[in-house]
């Protein structure tokens, strides 16, 4: 959909790469941590997404003719350039599952390689990575609270442009049901569903002479939105006489929509007035600024409401707006290093790490133990907290399960290509682990990540060298 060539990032990684060129680094081999600080929405998890479309876009990343013109118009060496038209990546990655439920400090996804290429990389993705994730999590907001109800992406047209075929993509895996996006439909190969606009009513003579001639060209998948000039008085009779109509015929009235007014009023009248009629098989689709919030509400007033079509504030990530994820040097030449501020909570963790899930007898998540690679599963019996050194933990009896798997080598994606069902399946089996104490939306648990012995102790040690220096 979107054209990624090696363009598609920030001016500072060309410099960058190109300074390290000419210095000789380009063979300095590098480790980068991808992870985030701050949970979206005040919640108590986030759901992990855009791997996918991330590896099938560095796989095939290069600088064509256009790109490398350009960057020589604005001032980049002919050196350089030269270098570029080579380039691909070739380095290996380390990630979590596409759909993971993962939390804030722990590394997500590590990106190793040479020093320019995993540079080069860093934009795109944070971009990708950082954007599906937030859309997927509200997404997964959203169907915890729907809980079995039919949701549907209504999101394209309120997206900030091109941004829209990627959030299909990730309210999918997130747990929605279908999409109104017909290219999202055909290229990641997820359901489609549509209805009518309030121009279509308004471009007939009268509302009943639109819906029967809607019904007459969809007399099997016929769903009439009624509240374009009265929802009760006219748009839900015009609504029971096409039904009418169409039993006749030997076809159902699918579903009636509401955009507008008091969604739960409203619905629970249509749903007493159809059943009244017999046709207690169409379903009541409602739509306008649906988010988990109101859902819930409807769902607490007992609203009879059988789909939810989400838009504006699912596809945008309100509140938010974004994931506040970061992409950290680790480690150069087999040399851990680290980035130190002020604030323990923004010094980064050193080396190539490991994140294991902790699992009590009874395989209930208990907390995230960051690690050395190299560190045994045997060894790991104590976890500290990541910025408070007054705080640590018993972990020795503890199943431990690995996050983090090797997904890329030189370059090449070696984890087989998953559908977004399965990817959404696989996401909706892991919340469900996740006890209910972090689902929660007012004052949720704050889930467990901590520190080895080994890299706590390494992370310590770092930050007193560089300090004397």
């Amino acid at each position: 959909m979107i054209h990624f060539s090696g363009t598609y990032t920030d001016l500072y990684e060309l410099t960058m790469a190109q300074v390290y060129f000419f210095e000789g680094f380009e063979k300095n081999q590098t480790v980068f941590d991808y992870f985030f600080r701050k949970l979206p929405y005040e919640g108590g998890f986030a759901v992990f997404c855009g791997l996918e479309d991330f590896l099938d876009i560095i796989e095939n990343l290069t600088f064509n003719k256009e790109d490398l013109e350009y960057l020589l118009s604005i001032g980049f060496k002919k050196e350089f350039i030269n270098y570029l038209e080579d380039f691909r990546f070739k380095g290996d990655i380390y990630s979590c599952l596409e759909g993971e439920v993962v939390f804030p400090s722990e590394p997500i996804l590590q990106v190793q390689g040479n020093l320019i290429e995993t540079q080069i990389i860093e934009t795109l993705l944070l971009n990708i990575l950082n954007f599906e994730t937030l859309i997927a999590t509200k997404a997964a907001r959203i169907r915890l609270i729907a809980k079995e109800k039919i949701l549907v992406d209504f999101g394209l047209r309120r997206a900030q442009g091109p941004a829209g075929y990627y959030a299909t993509r990730a309210t999918m895996i997130g747990g929605f049901n279908s999409t109104s996006n017909v290219v999202a439909g055909r290229d990641f190969k997820i359901p489609v569903t549509g209805t009518m606009a309030h121009s279509f009513i308004q471009s007939f003579e009268d509302e009943l002479t639109a819906f029967r001639v809607y019904a007459k060209h969809n007399p099997d998948n016929c769903v009439l939105l009624i509240d374009t000039y009265d929802t009760l008085e006219s748009g839900l009779k015009n609504a029971i006489i096409v039904a009418k109509e169409l039993e006749k015929e030997g076809h159902k009235l699918k579903a009636i929509r509401i955009d507008s007014g008091d969604l739960a009023y409203l619905s629970k009248e249509c749903r007493k007035r159809l059943d009244k009629e017999n046709l207690s098989y169409v379903k009541i689709v409602v739509s306008n600024q649906l988010d988990e919030d109101v859902i819930k509400s409807l769902i607490e007033q007992n609203a009879p409401i059988d789909i939810y079509g989400v838009g504006t504030k699912m596809i945008v990530g309100k509140p938010d707006g974004a994931l506040d994820g970061v992409y950290k040097l680790s480690e150069i030449n087999d040399v851990p290093t680290i980035k130190i501020s002020n604030s323990l909570s923004k010094t980064t963790l050193p080396s190539k790490k490991q994140v294991y899930r902790l699992l009590n007898g009874e395989d209930v998540w208990v907390g995230d133990v960051i690690s050395l690679r190299e560190e045994s599963i045997e060894g790991l019996h104590i976890m500290y907290h990541p910025f408070d050194p007054l705080k640590k933990m018993q972990i020795r009896e503890y199943k431990k399960v690995p996050l983090l798997h090797k997904i890329m080598e030189n370059g090449k994606r070696i984890l087989q290509k998953k559908s977004i069902k399965e990817i959404s399946e696989y996401s909706q089996h892991q919340l469900k682990q996740l006890p209910d104490e972090y689902k929660r939306f007012i004052n949720p648990h704050i889930y467990k990540v901590g520190l080895s012995t080994n890299l706590y102790n390494l992370r310590e040690e770092l930050i007193k060298k560089y300090k004397k220096s």
